[in-house]
């Protein structure tokens, strides 16, 4: 007899997996052990030119109370059906698979206990990183390690504009167009250029790295729509590249810092070398020192693959829960990022902005100042502060604003 797995949604991801898992059906079912089949793929709408019209269905109820669907792989998006789907499914003990990073980073800690209570499988690979491994080599390979941090470019949206920023001179909003274009970006891009995505990975990877749920509604998140090329161009001559961010650590006390940002990435660290759309994250263990996830973080096939390699996983552990998990946090777990501390690259205008930034550089202990190769007036200078407490450098400008206009403020890497 045939094990069964379902779809929940038939868009880009949910399609992808269909097509790769009925592309190598047999070599899965060799690696599985037994025969596998596609039961049921749930959506609303209509596909009659699809060639698997005959498992499309409209009720949840089918699929929930099968006995024979053992995995669900849900690529519907969001936190609201996506939720109440999942739960179902794993209080009727189905794992599920998904690529929601939206739901994981929301309600991980609280689908990891209910999937561990009824054992079977809360799976997410393609949530982090799309075809990139990265969630398996965190709880697997490198759980050995005490994780000291977490960086990585983890938006290939923002990527890909950055890059025509850096490489061709383009704008933002003629950088934004091209992406659109070539369908990386969507027509409303709130979401990438804005950082929420890249905040909700980060979120993921803090999470299942440290035990303890981190809310990405609470943790600091800025994007990349007001960069310039006024920034790109100082960040070059100074030797830096502007990347999209998302960063977590655990601190000494014992906190978890994380934030999603703009940085200054110096030209020699590996960040800044990772162009398009491609994704790179870098994990730092006390033991395996710095390791590199690198590759396309979105596409249709390679996060396929990464789903298709879950559903395996959930198909030979059935009955067992395989000890993805992490806890509720409590409310004074993450350190306020204005108490972490940082360098600051900072733009400004205003009358004589040379002549007064350098005469208020010793309220900062110090300032670098910066060239470019376009030209400036006397009105505009830029500068980069010494390492500090981010609390104390907004004192510093906010002093500086009384004369001056605080046009960019970028944190160094």
């Amino acid at each position: 007899m045939s094990r069964k797995i379902a779809v929940i949604g038939y868009g880009v991801v949910g399609s992808g997996t269909v097509e790769l898992f009925e592309m190598n059906r047999e070599k899965i079912e060799k690696r599985v052990g037994s025969p596998i089949e596609l039961g049921y793929i749930l959506d609303l709408k209509d596909f009659p030119d699809s060639p698997y019209a005959d498992k499309l269905v409209k009720d949840f109820n089918i699929l929930l109370h099968d006995p024979e669907v053992e995995v669900v792989v849900e690529s519907a998006g969001g936190a609201t059906f996506a939720y109440s789907y999942t739960r179902a499914l794993l209080e009727a003990g189905k794992s599920v698979v998904t690529s929601n990073k939206e739901l994981v980073a929301k309600k991980g800690a609280e689908l990891l206990a209910i999937a561990k209570e009824h054992n079977c499988n809360y799976l997410f690979e393609a949530s982090v990183g799309g075809g990139i491994p990265i969630i398996g080599p965190i709880y697997r390979c490198l759980s050995g390690n005490t994780i000291q941090e977490i960086t990585g470019i983890l938006n290939g949206t923002t990527n890909f504009i950055l890059t025509k920023m850096i490489k061709e001179q383009l704008s933002f909003e003629e950088a934004l167009k091209q992406a659109q274009a070539n369908g990386y970006a969507e027509a409303d891009p709130t979401a990438d250029v804005e950082g929420h995505d890249a905040c909700r990975k980060i979120c993921i990877l803090g999470s299942l790295a440290y035990g303890k749920q981190i809310d990405p509604e609470k943790i600091h998140c800025s994007g990349i729509s007001k960069i310039t090329m006024a920034d790109v161009d100082y960040a070059d001559v100074a030797g830096y590249v502007i990347k999209l961010i998302g960063s977590v650590k655990q601190t000494n006390d014992g906190r978890i810092a994380a934030k999603v940002c703009p940085r200054l990435v110096p030209k020699k660290h590996m960040l800044a070398h990772v162009d398009d759309v491609y994704n790179a994250i870098c994990v730092k263990g006390d033991g395996i020192g710095d390791a590199v996830f690198y590759g396309r973080g979105a596409g249709k096939l390679p996060t396929a693959s990464a789903v298709v390699g879950d559903v395996i996983d959930a198909l030979r552990h059935k009955g067992t829960n395989i000890g993805v998990y992490w806890q509720q946090a409590e409310d004074d777990m993450l350190l306020p990022y204005k108490d972490d501390e940082a360098a600051m690259y900072v733009r400004v205008k205003g009358e004589d902005a040379q002549k007064k930034c350098k005469e208020l550089s010793e309220m900062f202990g110090g300032l670098i100042f910066l060239d470019r190769r376009m030209s400036k007036s006397i009105e505009e200078a830029a500068f980069i502060t010494p390492f500090m407490k981010e609390a104390d450098i907004d004192k510093s400008l906010a002093i500086l604003s009384h004369s001056l206009s605080i046009e960019s403020k970028i944190r160094l890497l």
